[in-house]
């Protein structure tokens, strides 16, 4: 079966599918009437033209045949949710790379390897970890990036098929917190570049003191805030904005990684000293800690895996945005080869071991040098951010409430709640960022993906009616129980329960916990990813031959009778 499943993905495939239309001498005939089987493939973008009164239905560059109306309900869609046309297709490959690209060259990435350095690994074994985590990754990304592109619809409208069409709040609400998280931590590394830029005096002045009821000085806040207001008039342009910005954002980043690697290998004479450093963990110990690394590294993109259909809906083909997404493991791994590489040469050029790219630079030096930081860090974080952490929180908060709720005010939603997390606290060591951070919210993501993607393969077969994601209709396909999927939501809470105890041990709530539970907790997005998918399996399969039994029973002629 599963491979079956993986099937759909990987090869051209055909469904027989019966296009229905309206006759124009009976309106009330609207999508009742079969017009005539057809065959669609992943290669064949379907799109839903809205026109006064006829739909149209694409194939690659040319009309395949018409319908009369898409007429979704008013409180389900607007023009960001609906589906996306074909001439809004036009992500390539290349542009689907160069969007990772963008993704990947940030602050935090450069931080990945180099904490697990920190943490005794040795810098192959860092690295390696990292880009086996991705190499996992990329079958969900791939597998969840389909129905974006087959179907042209994002998150929150895949999420309607399995959670239900008011259930689908809940995945796209949690997987919005964590992204407004992740907005924060990346808006105040934007924050820490401003920072570096400021006259030394102003940086010695009483602003500059920490207060503790803050837990950080008011001129770091200050600089915060003045990245975090710049970023939004990016946001503001919307998808084709942030198209255009990763872009022409990716060889800029690009170059000015090769410079930084090509003057810390110039000034440390080779690579010598990191290729010298070995782990300082015993065998027993690298194990304990490979796990929870491997999960956390895992969850540094499950966000971007879950929402990829809010990019993949504007891929060309199936073979682009599978393309596109190939190079995740190769960027990662070689971004962050970079940052180990340049933070073990730190120690031979200054004496000292310097983690972070931002005080990096500042010890370098030099007028020109700083600005050219402060270009560059800011343009890495930018791309990150908008594209990882504003458009699925955005995307959610408008399917919240499509009549109200546009892109751009979701976008400021996200932004105000990036600040309620305090990222100044979430970056204060390299174990709280890994272990409690992203090993914490990968619990919340691996079952959201697990129930996604177990649904759209096994129970759905790949194959989801346009309509019926867009209708609150009782008998619409994915209204399920007052527009709730329960088999989904208790899925999702299954999934997450067994993590939790170990979660608050992590944090020092618990004193204590059984040592399986710490096991589960080390491995929460594996172990809550497929229990959370078999789970939901199991309960829709059996929910669904209890509906077809009853519904044979009401067939049956009364005996009494």
């Amino acid at each position: 079966m599963l491979s079956k499943c993986l099937s759909l993905h990987l090869h051209p495939h055909h469904h027989h599918h019966a296009l229905f239309f309206s006759d124009p001498k009976k309106p009330d005939s609207i999508f009742k009437k079969p017009l005539f089987p057809t065959k669609l493939t992943e290669k064949t973008p379907v799109s839903l033209h809205t026109h006064s009164n006829s739909a149209m239905v694409k194939r690659c560059c040319k009309p395949i045949s018409q319908f009369d109306d898409f007429d979704p309900d008013p409180t389900l869609t607007n023009d960001d949710l609906k589906p996306t046309t074909s001439d809004q297709r036009t992500f390539s490959g290349l542009e689907m790379a160069s969007l990772w690209v963008g993704l990947v060259v940030g602050v935090p990435s450069y931080y990945l390897a180099g904490s697990l350095v920190d943490l005794g690994m040795a810098w192959w074994q860092g690295i390696a970890i990292v880009v086996a985590a991705n190499l996992i990754l990329l079958f969900p990304l791939i597998l969840t990036g389909h129905p974006g592109t087959r179907f042209g619809i994002s998150f929150p409208v895949l999420a309607r098929s399995s959670f239900g069409i008011r259930g689908a709040h809940i995945p796209t609400l949690l997987r919005a917190l964590v992204g407004c998280g992740w907005y924060g931590i990346e808006s105040w590394i934007g924050g820490e570049a401003i920072f570096l830029l400021l006259p030394k005096i102003i940086k010695e002045s009483t602003f500059a003191k920490p207060l503790s009821w803050l837990g950080t000085s008011p001129l770091e806040f200050a600089c915060f805030i003045t990245f975090w207001v710049a970023q939004l008039g990016i946001v503001w342009k919307g998808m084709d904005g942030i198209k255009e910005l990763e872009k022409y954002s990716a060889p800029i980043l690009i170059l000015l990684t090769s410079c930084l690697l090509i003057w810390s290998y110039i000034r440390a004479g080779g690579f010598s000293h990191m290729l010298s450093l070995s782990s300082r963990l015993s065998s027993s110990e690298f194990w304990a800690l490979f796990f929870p690394s491997l999960t956390a590294n895992i969850s540094f993109w499950a966000t971007v895996a879950l929402n990829i259909p809010d990019f993949t809906r504007y891929a060309k083909t199936q073979r682009a945005q599978i393309m596109g997404q190939a190079g995740l493991p190769i960027f990662m791994g070689a971004f962050t080869f970079v940052g180990v590489a340049v933070t073990s040469s730190t120690k031979v050029i200054f004496g000292n071991v310097i983690s972070s790219p931002i005080q990096l630079l500042g010890a370098i030096g030099g007028v020109w040098t700083k600005i050219l930081a402060i270009l560059g860090i800011s343009l890495a974080v930018i791309t990150t951010n908008i594209a990882a952490n504003v458009v699925a929180p955005a995307n959610a908060l408008v399917n919240l409430s499509p009549s109200k709720i546009t892109f751009q005010k979701g976008a400021l939603i996200t932004a105000l709640l990036g600040i309620a997390f305090q990222p100044w606290r979430l970056l204060q060591s390299s174990e709280s960022f890994v272990y409690t951070w992203l090993v914490g919210y990968s619990a919340i993501m691996g079952p959201i993906g697990g129930i996604i993607l177990a649904d759209y393969y096994l129970i759905q077969r790949a194959d989801l009616s346009i309509k019926d994601l867009y209708t609150l209709s009782p008998t619409g396909a994915y209204y399920y129980f007052g527009g709730y999927n329960l088999a989904a939501v208790g899925a999702l809470i299954l999934g997450i329960l067994p993590v939790i105890p170990g979660f608050l041990h992590k944090v020092g709530i618990l004193g204590s916990v059984s040592d399986t539970f710490t096991v589960i907790y080390n491995n929460a997005w594996f172990f809550s990813f497929f229990s959370a998918g078999i789970i939901h399996w199991i309960l829709s399969s059996l929910m669904r031959k209890r509906s077809n039994h009853q519904d044979m029973e009401s067939l049956l002629p009364d005996s009494t009778s």
